[in-house]
């Protein structure tokens, strides 16, 4: 454990999202703070978790899963952020407790047949291609009702929320915009049924907007672990 005199920027972030909960009107810890551990070691998330972070998230599926297995006696929880390739879904499956960018019907049904029974069903939040970029992963808006009431029926995930990456911008309105237009698919699938309780938005340089337009989970990698070392694979 560290000592009282150590510091780390785990405990300065969670102060300040507490403060623009309470700027924004948002309810006291509406919003979980998932560190962002890829490309770093084992040894940075042990020191993260001993000033309290529990959830932590992973973009590449062999480094995530070593530091999964290496940190097991910590019970943290692990959420798999990235792209997911068809033969990547059973490892995917068997070691993370979330999943935030399914994208295609095909890695539902994958992940929820490969899903051990003796784990709970696995968390699963959609990947909205929310300002319509080419290059960006995720589906438009229009297909999230479909793919939503898909996973939905799909035995061993459940069905939380949405995620998305907005196009980069250090305009807050610009920002807000693209957060909003999120929260609002999330009230649209609401009304049609869908239960939904994530909003899984917001990063190192917009997490501000991000809870000011009702995020849940904010992914935060280099404002706690400082800037992000180049993957090596």
């Amino acid at each position: 454990m560290p000592s009282k005199t150590q510091q780390h920027p785990i405990d300065s972030l969670k102060r300040q999202i507490a403060q623009l909960c309470e700027k924004y009107q948002r309810t006291a810890n509406s919003v979980a703070l998932m560190a962002v551990s890829k490309t770093r070691s084992a040894e940075d998330v042990r020191l993260a978790a001993s000033f309290g972070q529990r959830d932590f998230g992973e973009n590449y599926v062999q480094e995530g899963v070593e530091k999964v297995v290496e940190l097991a006696e910590l019970d943290l929880t692990w959420h798999f952020i990235g792209p997911i390739q068809k033969n990547k879904t059973r490892v995917i499956a068997e070691h993370f407790d979330w999943v935030h960018s399914i994208e295609r019907t095909i890695i539902a049904d994958r992940l929820s047949a490969q899903r051990p029974a003796d784990l709970a069903p696995l968390n699963v939040c959609i990947q909205i291609n929310i300002d319509d970029e080419e290059t960006k992963s995720g589906v438009s808006p229009t297909a999230a009702l479909a793919l939503a009431q898909y996973i939905s029926r799909l035995p061993a995930l459940r069905l939380r929320g949405l995620m998305a990456i907005p196009s980069p911008s250090t305009d807050f309105q610009q920002q807000r915009a693209s957060f909003s237009r999120l929260q609002d698919l999330q009230q649209q699938l609401l009304a049609a049924n869908i239960a939904l309780d994530t909003l899984s938005m917001g990063m190192s340089n917009d997490f501000e907007a991000a809870i000011a337009s009702g995020s849940s989970i904010v992914r935060i990698g280099t404002a706690i672990f400082g800037e992000r070392v180049k993957n090596k694979s």
